[in-house]
Formats: C-alpha cells, sequence, structure tokens
C-alpha cells in the first residue's frame, strides 16, 4: 500500500530543488552529469533531435552546464542553458568562458514555467530529469511549445513512476526534490506534451540508466563515508538512512514502479 505524497506548494518545490541541485552534496553523489544515462543519453537525445551546426537550442534546467557544453562542442550549435539555481548558472558561465566557449553558450536564472525566450525563436529543447520536478507541468509544456519555431523539436528524458505503487521510502518532499514524487507514467509525460500542441514523435524505456545511478550513488556513498563522512554529513547526506532508500528505489526499478524514459516531440508547423 502506498503512502499518499503531501506535494510541497510550488514555491517551496522550486526553491528546494534550486538549493539541492545547487549545492555541492549533489556533485559529491552524482558526479558531473545529473541525470541518469549521463552524457551517452544525451548524446542518444541529441541524435534524435537532429542536431546541426549553428541551430539555436534552449536547455531547461541545465544545471551545472555538463550538457551545454557537450552540445556546443560535439554538435556546434548555439546553446543557452536556463537553471533556477543562481549558483549552478554562476558555474556553468565560468566554466563556459574557461573553455573558449562564450560566444556559443549561455546560461541565466529563469523558472522553466515562464522562460525568458521568445516565442518561435529555438530550433530544439532539451530537457533532462527536470520536467517532472516542475511543480506546473502544464505550463512547462506549454512554454516549450511556445519557445520552439514550427517544426522545432523538443527532447526529454525523466524519471518515470507508477505512483499507485510507490513504496513509502521514496515518499515526502525529499522524494519530490530526488525526481520521484511528481514523475509520470512515460504516458503520462505524452499526454502533457499533446496537450500543449506537440506531436509526440518517440518515446522509449531507459531503465537501465535509473538502475546504474542507483549503483554509481551507493559507490560513491561507500566512498564518501570512508573518506568525507564529516563534510558529506554537514551538506545533509543521511548515511543511516541511505541504505534503505537506495534498496526501495532498486527494488523499485526492478518492479517497473520507478523507471526512466525517452521522448521526443515536434512542434507542427
Amino acid at each position: 500500500m502506498s503512502v499518499p505524497i503531501q506535494p510541497p506548494t510550488a514555491a517551496a518545490a522550486k526553491a528546494c530543488c534550486a538549493a539541492t541541485y545547487g549545492s555541492d552534496v549533489v556533485a559529491l553523489l552524482l558526479g558531473d552529469s545529473y541525470h541518469p544515462g549521463g552524457l551517452a543519453l544525451t548524446r542518444r537525445l541529441a541524435d534524435r533531435l537532429d542536431l546541426r551546426p549553428g541551430k539555436v537550442v534552449l536547455d531547461v534546467a541545465s544545471g551545472r552546464g555538463t550538457t551545454v557544453l557537450a552540445l556546443a562542442t560535439e554538435y556546434a550549435v548555439d546553446v543557452t542553458g536556463v537553471d533556477l539555481s543562481d549558483a549552478n548558472v554562476a558555474l556553468a558561465t565560468d566554466t563556459a568562458q574557461a573553455a573558449g566557449l562564450a560566444d556559443r553558450i549561455r546560461f541565466q536564472v529563469a523558472d522553466a514555467e515562464r522562460l525568458p525566450v521568445d516565442a518561435q525563436s529555438v530550433d530544439a529543447v532539451v530537457c533532462e530529469c527536470a520536467f517532472c520536478t516542475f511543480p506546473d507541468k502544464p505550463a512547462a509544456a506549454a512554454e516549450f511549445a511556445r519557445v520552439l519555431r514550427p517544426g522545432g523539436r523538443l527532447g526529454i528524458t525523466d524519471v518515470t513512476v507508477n505512483a499507485e505503487r510507490l513504496p513509502p521510502e521514496l515518499a515526502g518532499l525529499g522524494a519530490w526534490i530526488a525526481c520521484v514524487a511528481d514523475a509520470r507514467p512515460l504516458d503520462g509525460y505524452a499526454a502533457l506534451l499533446r496537450g500543449a500542441g506537440l506531436t509526440v514523435t518517440h518515446t522509449e524505456r531507459c531503465d537501465d540508466a535509473i538502475a546504474a545511478m542507483i549503483d554509481q550513488i551507493e559507490a560513491r556513498l561507500a566512498l564518501v563515508r570512508m573518506t568525507a563522512r564529516a563534510r558529506a554529513e554537514a551538506l545533509g547526506v543521511d548515511f543511516d538512512r541511505a541504505p534503505a532508500v537506495l534498496a526501495a528505489a532498486r527494488a523499485a526499478v526492478a518492479d517497473r514502479v520507478l523507471g526512466y524514459a525517452l521522448l521526443t516531440a515536434v512542434k507542427p508547423h
């Protein structure tokens, strides 16, 4: 039996997400890429979007800029990354400048539900492991559609959940921040995109990506426990609770309660 999740207010969810994903603890446990599948899955998504030199791309919830840098260097596109965390945007901007890519990369603090981008101004929108955390998903989907040019493409990778079977260890505000509590089934995401006027062109399950991330977090926790426990605990890592949460997540993946998916859509002409 699942435990009902009391969602935080939209403002609280956004503030917690921004604070959490702008903190050092996330980098400590996840490394440079904050989403399952890492850059390998990002490249698969980019290929699905048919990114080509000179195209204009928007990365929504761009984190510390790993995807933006990869798309700019490997696909020669112009990329803007928007993120709700001031710390992430500052770090990503410094990284882009150090890489000599400031002419083709820019970052901005912004809310995904109110994008600071002109209508019909981008060729592609990318949103990795973040759509599930947006409190007003229809508004975010409408923003994706608004900024895309006719024929422009949207690519999303995200956590999927069968909410009715979600175990209690994965409930609550912490689960919201961990991309679980308000995640949807794959067809739920597709319905949200269609509701915004987009045509869904491809969907696929990538559950192995989230299973690998759980393994990665478990391995990093073990290392951090031995080498930097005090620092991790100061950042909010609960070593006593973590094993139960990871075990619940691993079981949920095995039972197909928790998963990961890739979706693409196009804005009709």
